[in-house]
């Protein structure tokens, strides 16, 4: 069985991200204190190095750019669906004529 995820406040990602980088210690060090895993660390301080003002929006907050991904993936897969069903039913009309 897997455990829960973990989910975490944008302000304790930015404080286990400013422990590593103003305090001057080791990624792996801070990681363990705070009971992460140091390769999410590094993903955080990667985050908010690219654009900090952004970084880590949260459910309730995507960017415009991921939501009309998530649109369009959902979108897509429907679509998918709907060819998959309109094959099948071709197919099963063309075995009936024969």
């Amino acid at each position: 069985m897997s455990r829960p995820r973990r989910t975490y406040t944008k302000e304790f990602k930015v404080e286990a991200v400013r422990l590593v980088t103003d305090g001057g210690r080791r990624v792996s060090e801070v990681a363990r204190e705070l009971g992460i895993d140091p390769n999410q660390l590094h993903a955080w301080k990667a985050q908010l190095r690219v654009d900090a003002e952004h970084a880590f929006p949260g459910k309730g907050n995507v960017s415009a750019d991921q939501e009309e991904l998530v649109r369009l993936r959902r979108e897509n897969a429907r679509l998918r669906q709907d060819l998959d069903f309109l094959k099948k039913t071709a197919a099963y009309f063309a075995r009936e004529q024969k």
